[in-house]
């Protein structure tokens, strides 16, 4: 175990941000290649509960899911099994149907064929041309005048939705590590549960971090929660089913941040943790590079879906890897440039910088995504953790 740090000013930070109600509660966690540096937490698991949050409480992971899902796939390459330049179709042929959203007729929506077959690896860097309802106006658009559900509900249906781009054009946040996991599906012939559990959770002891709960898990997770029109936390449930008809590779994870530390540092420490190597280093060092292949990296990305989420206001220095958000600088007071992050729709988030050697995540369950409080304490949060680095 590492030697910890000073973690008094972390503390204030996660009791401030819960008693001012700019989150209903938070869970933090912090470590270096040896061990566990920092946890804490704040706040209820059930707002108003009186059962305090703890860095062993289950969340919704949500898009964390995706950095796993990535993971599952890189192994497949590394093994020969899977080519990241082959088209999608090869893998899953399903996937030859989708078309690319012009516009509408009213709302007749306007299809096309692509201008390419989209590939693997344009599905990990969200180069591919698949959309989020709640980042695109064509998507939303669509969703609503075909009936064609969102990935949320857990119906196939929803890999119905088109491409808002042609491939490789842009960078588009998307559907895209769902179309991934079936891809895994295919080559090892067995569901993505399987998958991940045999290869990535079970040899790296994440034995709290699954699809599917079981009754004792169900109880220590928390919901979802959401400002009531008198501006309190309340709970809003689970949102998502427990049974959906495929495990999401986009989305579809629980875990705790005690359990997800572990994926953390196995990146931190080039693929490897406790003797087990889930990812050849080589790889882990193409993962933390841009990979985008000259498609532009947004600096903003407007909501279509306030409720949801808010705009994502990156601004410049930024790209993808594979399954990761890469700063090209070093963020101020915080994580040195070549960090890989990213974060899940219910406000969790987690950054790996390999430069410093730590590695870090904070957690709340709540909508919507990234309001200016939620973005204030993470920040709040890093500032924090690497000023007490540097007095350590």
């Amino acid at each position: 175990m590492s030697p910890s740090i000073d973690g008094s000013g972390i503390d204030r930070i996660l009791s401030t941000a819960v008693a001012n109600g700019a989150v209903p509660h938070v869970a933090a966690i912090a470590a270096d290649r040896d061990g566990v540096i920092y946890e804490g937490a704040a706040g209820d698991r059930v707002a108003g509960g009186g059962e305090p949050v703890s860095t062993s409480t289950h969340f919704r992971i949500m898009s964390m899911t995706k950095m796993v899902a990535t993971t599952a796939a890189l192994q497949q390459m590394e093994s020969g099994l899977l080519d990241l330049d082959a088209p999608v179709e090869s893998y899953v042929s399903e996937f030859s149907g989708v078309q690319v959203l012009e516009g509408f007729d009213g709302d007749t929506p306007k299809l096309r064929e692509p201008a390419s077959k989209a590939t693997v690896k344009q599905l990990i860097t969200h180069t591919s041309g698949l959309g989020y309802w709640f980042w695109d106006e064509g998507i939303k658009h669509f969703e609503e005048a075909t009936g064609t559900p969102n990935v949320v509900p857990g119906d196939m249906a929803a890999f119905n939705a088109p491409m808002v781009c042609d491939p490789g054009t842009r960078f588009v946040y998307g559907i895209n590590t769902d179309w991934l996991g079936r891809v895994v599906e295919a080559i090892a012939g067995t569901t993505l549960d399987v998958v991940v559990k045999e290869n990535i959770t079970g040899p790296l002891g994440m034995d709290e971090t699954m699809f599917a709960l079981d009754d004792a898990r169900q109880a220590n997770k928390t919901p979802v929660h959401a400002k009531g029109e008198d501006g309190t936390w309340g709970s809003i449930g689970n949102v998502l089913p427990d049974d959906p008809q495929w495990w999401a590779g986009g989305h579809g994870l629980h875990s705790t941040p005690r359990d997800y530390i572990r994926f953390e540092r196995a990146l931190l420490r080039g693929g490897e943790l406790d003797g087990e190597r889930i990812l050849r280093p080589e790889t882990v060092d193409a993962a933390f590079s841009d990979q985008l292949d000259g498609a532009p990296m947004p600096t903003e990305i407007p909501t279509a879906d306030p409720a949801t989420t808010d705009s994502l206001t990156l601004g410049p220095g930024w790209t993808w890897g594979y399954g990761l958000l890469i700063n090209t600088a070093d963020v101020p007071g915080g994580r040195r440039a070549g960090s890989g992050a990213w974060a899940g729709l219910f406000n969790t988030h987690f950054f790996v910088d390999r430069t410093t050697g730590i590695c870090a995540s904070i957690y709340t369950n709540s909508l919507p995504f990234i309001t200016p409080e939620a973005w204030g304490l993470y920040e709040d949060f890093e500032r924090a953790l690497y000023g007490a680095l540097s007095r350590s």
